[in-house]
């Protein structure tokens, strides 16, 4: 599918460019991104992560949060419960939004 050792290289060298053209945008991503954990364990926090890269399909988060819910002790039995609740809430959205669909067509419908 996908070389992510190769994949991370290069997306980090690309980032580092971006860096490099827009610092103040890297420090605002960097403050948000490294505020503190209070209440979850990092591994909680990567797989949440990781569920989130995968209903806003980035690749790059997946290979960065892939790294660091495995760094922080995630299970590949753990990744997949987590990924299992993405998709469950993706298909769900989905049918949130037909119903979305329904109620404008209503209302353009009668108008």
């Amino acid at each position: 599918m996908k070389n992510w050792n190769q994949y991370f290289t290069s997306l980090m060298g690309r980032v580092g460019e971006f860096a490099e053209l827009a610092p103040e945008t890297m420090r605002g991503l960097n403050t948000i991104g490294s505020a503190p954990a209070r209440h979850l364990e990092p591994k909680i926090h990567e797989l949440i992560a990781l569920a989130v890269a995968v209903t806003t399909r980035c690749d790059g988060c997946i290979s960065v949060h892939s790294q660091a819910a495995l760094k922080h002790g995630a299970t590949r039995e753990e990744i997949a419960e987590a990924l299992g609740v993405a998709i469950a809430l993706n298909a769900g959205a989905a049918l949130t939004y037909s119903a979305r669909v329904f109620d404008a067509v209503s209302a353009f419908d009668q108008a």
